[in-house]
């Protein structure tokens, strides 16, 4: 269960993260909407009461009560509106040069347009600060997608992989790196995708199966039994805990552990994997202490939801390398693409039933992962994900929906087509209708979220 101190972080973390996503986003809208000579009556950080703001000309900047986010306001933004001026002579939209429906077609589309564009502006800027100024990287690393240890019995097993493969195709991708096989495995649950590996120089044409995730986890390496190697030296041991077969084995604070029964582990967690599948079996390990090679003998045992040996591991160093500005740029549009190409993807995949829509994540679980990551050591979690959340409302206010973005300009391309407006009534029920499939929809996002939580299910150890 989620102490009150995650849920707190969680939900502190989730209104900043998504204040400044909307916000930018409405800002789009409000920034092209004033260069048209659309009237914008006001502009709200937040929803609800008004708190504090400051009138100039036409528009009232203000900050409200809830901060979730926040809108914009246009005269004769939706097609029954109408504005009163200060005359309280009532004006229809039509008649009035600063309704945004008084607008010609290109303008409404390009105001329509602008909060996506925001959005991608925003994701693209937020990762060329990242990769220009701060770019965290291991110091030491092992850039090769190399399989430390398969799990015996495994689909990974049972399709081949050994230790020491090197992933040299993974589904459709050349040459991945780690992040890149984790995304298409969780693409791809319970389907086969086709893998190619080196093994001792040579090419070898697998069939990977990734298993069907249980209802609120999410995918792991080790689920389809792979032990990713991400860096090269010998497991180190920062604190024994008192009492624990590590303290009775002999283990030391500053000890590295060279080998496992003769295996060269570089992870801590490859080794509790090699402790569940040995369900608690004797341990021969080769440590190194000031130099000198000691041969310890452990038994784990059963500690809170697993098999274990009670040691604290040493963190992996890292280090800061940014990168060149034209460097900079290149890797944040390749960031912006990729995370693109992928929302795309999983939404076609969603509409061909190869993606289940209990997968996606609603507030909640947008809320579940800010929360990791503002706790999660390092930048990078937290530059990501904002970027990737950026990228999502973008893409997903494009969509070709009434009341998204994306719907209101394919209304507008219609009536091009058409050159002549819609029906006032028949927009209304569109919208109507929109509105309620809508709040259908995220009413199960949110159930589906709140199943996922912890309380809910029974997550593995």
């Amino acid at each position: 269960m989620q102490n009150l101190h995650e849920i707190v972080v969680a939900v502190v973390a989730f209104i900043v993260l998504i204040g400044i996503m909307v916000v930018v986003h409405e800002f789009g809208h409000f920034a092209v909407a004033k260069l048209c000579g659309v009237r914008v009556e006001s502009f709200s950080v937040g929803f609800g009461p008004r708190l504090f703001g400051i009138k100039r000309g036409d528009t009232d900047y203000k900050v409200c009560l809830l901060p979730l986010g926040g809108y914009v306001k246009m005269t004769g933004e939706t097609p029954d509106q109408i504005s009163t001026g200060e005359d309280s002579e009532v004006v229809r939209p039509a008649e009035d040069p600063g309704s945004f429906t008084a607008h010609p077609r290109w303008q409404r589309m390009l105001v329509g347009l602008a909060g996506p564009v925001a959005n991608f502006m925003l994701a693209f800027l937020l990762m060329l600060f990242y990769f220009s100024f701060i770019n965290e990287v291991p110091k030491h690393e092992v850039k090769t997608t190399t399989v430390e240890w398969v799990v015996p019995g495994s689909t990974a097993a049972q399709a081949g992989m050994e230790a020491g493969d090197e992933i040299r195709r993974f589904d459709t991708v050349d040459n991945p790196d780690w992040m890149q096989v984790g995304i298409r495995a969780a693409m791809n649950l319970n389907q086969t995708v086709p893998v190619t590996v080196d093994r001792a120089g040579k090419a070898l044409q697998l069939s990977l199966h990734i298993p069907q995730m249980a209802k609120g986890q999410e995918f792991d390496f080790s689920d389809a039994g792979i032990l990713p190697q991400f860096t090269p030296g010998p497991i180190g041991v920062e604190q024994v805990q008192p009492g624990t077969p590590a303290e009775k084995a002999g283990l030391r604070a500053g000890d590295a552990i060279e080998s496992v029964d003769g295996r060269r582990f570089h992870s801590v967690n490859t080794l509790l994997a090699y402790m569940q599948a040995g369900e608690g079996k004797p341990l021969s390990l080769v440590v190194l202490r000031n130099g000198a090679a000691v041969n310890l003998v452990a038994n784990p045992a059963k500690l809170d939801t697993g098999w274990k040996l009670g040691f604290a591991p040493v963190q992996p160093p890292m280090t800061t390398d940014p990168l060149p500005f034209k460097k900079a740029v290149a890797q944040s549009q390749s960031f912006c693409v990729d995370n693109s190409t992928l929302i795309v993807e999983v939404l076609g995949r969603l509409f061909t039933r190869k993606v289940a829509v209990s997968q996606l994540s609603g507030p909640v679980g947008i809320a579940r992962m800010a929360g990791q990551a503002a706790e999660t050591q390092g930048w990078l979690p937290k530059f990501g994900l904002a970027s990737a959340i950026s990228l999502n409302l973008g893409i997903l206010n494009l969509m070709p929906f009434p009341i998204l973005d994306g719907g209101l300009i394919l209304l507008l391309l219609i009536e091009s087509v058409l050159r002549h407006d819609i029906s006032i009534n028949v927009k209304e029920r569109i919208y109507q209708a929109a509105f309620v499939v809508l709040v259908v929809f995220f009413a199960f996002i949110i159930f589906n979220d709140v199943t996922k939580l912890p309380i809910f299910t029974h997550l593995k150890p």
